[in-house]
């Protein structure tokens, strides 16, 4: 999200969240492609590094999207964003919507050994195992027993998934799911096979010779902080589909390196911030997306000051967003008064999520110091002071002073103490609850409000601020449990104005574009608003 997906900010986008380079000597995408007999090989720019290769553990966006070109699940979105089969050759629902029958077709691990519908019993089983410690085995909550094993009142083997054969594959749901085939391919649904997991040990998925794929790609090389290098993978059951022979990612976190290695050739697409968007705005190699990811400010109160309602509404109503999104960003991103996002889940027939509470947090500056002035009071303090966690990369550094600024202007006695780390330092820190405020994010990783909404129940996995509200948590769990779509989205839009609007328990920034340079002869890599960011499966150069 993000967590799905941590959902990056403003700097991190489709590769930039999710790849880096390799550290090989690169060629252009376009003499790549000069004959018919020529490698076909690309190198794009990622603004972070990658975290995490273990489909049980990945939390993060850069590695969803990793996993999602190296692993393949049940299912994978197309172009247009539907489930397709993966690993699935087919599927029969039951009348009821509880039961779903998977025939697997013919599939191989890079080591040539088959994929079984034992290997995905085995994966979900490994995320609901406590002693694991997978952050996302509640995406597995749809699942028939799953939140009674998470809960330690069920055992394992009670798990709606049964292995009827090598290649059929039985789920029972808690309650019919639409979006269940979607969800099959995110990566905590992805298959491992136990003998390789369990003879690897603690070093499984550490390297890219600890790990087995079963996805378009195998990963070739990783080297912290530099890069890694996808290269096709010749065991995939649909690799005649797979055009690309290597792509290779580099690791750039100045947005001014990024643009220079693609002017001189050495990339083909990075990332572009807004002081170089009037200078490429009319390149036939510019262009600009829309997104469903959500940046917001995370309040943790672990912290005595942001236990007090009074405070973190004036945090959050302090800071012009429209100054963030027109002025800093310019790259497509619109000021977030939600954290569910716009244009992102509709009825049937048309109405958006978003339509009954448009604006549920926006900036007020008579509000926020009014409120500040409450806060100080009944703390009986006159100044505050909290480090601000952030990511090193370029455009967090240049929104979180803008809102440091704004804050500290707009709030007399408020001193924010910026502290900017590494992606993955910064994801270790916001995971351990060690920070005041963060600059958090979330992609969705299905096409559903709940993606948003119930990582803020209380003790959940994405929490992560000490935040508890027994209202919302009830009408999170009613709304699970919910068959009457439009009692559900009732019930999910009253949870979500409790967390903003009564609560403040953050603070929503913005909903997520951007604009970013591209090759023109690269064709089909195709971007999703939910799950991975991007699928380089039909990914080719003309």
């Amino acid at each position: 999200m993000r967590n799905k997906k941590w959902l990056a900010l403003s700097g991190v986008a489709l590769l930039a969240t999710a790849a880096c380079g390799g550290g090989e000597e690169t060629t252009d995408s376009s003499e790549g492609s000069s004959s018919s007999d020529a490698k076909k090989e690309i190198t794009l720019v990622s603004a972070t590094d990658l975290p995490q290769l273990d489909p049980t553990l990945t939390t993060d966006s850069t590695s969803i999207i990793v996993t999602n070109n190296v692993f393949e699940g049940l299912y994978r979105l197309d172009e247009n964003n539907q489930p397709v089969p993966g690993i699935a050759e087919d599927v029969e629902i039951s009348e009821d919507g509880l039961t779903y029958t998977f025939k697997l077709r013919d599939a191989n691990w890079s080591d040539g050994s088959p994929v079984t519908a034992e290997d995905f019993v085995y994966s979900w089983k490994r995320a609901l195992n406590p002693e694991t410690g997978a952050e996302y085995a509640y995406i597995l909550q749809d699942l028939k027993n799953a939140n009674k094993i998470l809960a330690g009142e069920e055992e394992l083997d009670t798990l709606g998934a049964k292995a009827l054969d090598e290649k059929t594959l039985e789920v029972q749901l808690e309650a019919p799911a639409p979006y269940f085939l979607g969800l099959t391919g995110f990566p905590t649904y992805m298959p491992q096979k136990q003998e390789f997991v369990e003879e690897q040990g603690e070093s499984f998925a550490t390297a890219v010779d600890k790990t087995l794929y079963n996805g378009p790609y195998v990963l070739d090389s990783w080297q912290d902080n530099e890069g890694w290098v996808y290269k096709k993978n010749p065991e995939y059951w649909d690799a005649e589909n797979v055009k690309m022979d290597t792509i290779n990612v580099k690791v750039v976190k100045e947005v001014a390196t990024g643009v220079n290695l693609f002017e001189s050739g050495e990339v083909d697409y990075t990332l572009l911030s807004s002081e170089f968007v009037p200078q490429f705005q009319d390149s036939d190699e510019f262009k600009t997306r829309a997104d469903a990811r959500i940046n917001f400010l995370r309040f943790n109160q672990k912290n005595e000051s942001l236990q007090n309602v009074n405070i973190r509404e004036a945090l959050a109503k302090g800071f012009d967003k429209q100054g963030v999104t027109d002025v800093i960003l310019t790259d497509g991103s619109q000021p977030a008064n939600y954290i569910v996002a716009k244009d992102f889940t509709f009825t049937e027939d048309g109405a958006d999520f978003r339509e009954k509470y448009p604006d549920l947090q926006s900036y007020n500056v008579d509000e926020a110091k009014a409120a500040w002035e409450k806060g100080l009071a009944e703390l009986g303090v006159e100044t505050i002071e909290l480090e601000f966690l952030s990511r090193d990369e370029e455009a967090f550094k240049k929104v979180n002073e803008y809102i440091k600024g704004e804050l500290e202007k707009n709030l007399p006695g408020l001193t924010l103490n910026i502290k900017q780390q590494p992606f993955k330092n910064f994801l270790e820190l916001e995971g351990a609850g060690d920070y005041d405020v963060s600059a958090a994010g979330w992609g969705p990783d299905y096409q559903d409000p709940m993606t948003y909404l119930d990582m803020w129940v209380t003790d959940g996995p994405f929490n992560r601020m000490a935040y508890s509200n027994d209202e919302y948590d009830k009408l999170i769990q009613g709304a699970k449990q919910e068959a009457d779509q439009m009692k559900r989205w009732e019930s999910m839009q009253e949870a979500e104005r409790i967390l903003l609007e009564d609560d403040f328990a953050i603070a929503p920034i913005y909903q997520k574009g951007e604009a970013y340079l591209e090759r023109s002869n690269i064709e089909n890599m195709y971007r999703h608003p939910f799950g991975a960011d991007a699928s380089f499966k039909w990914l080719d150069v003309n």
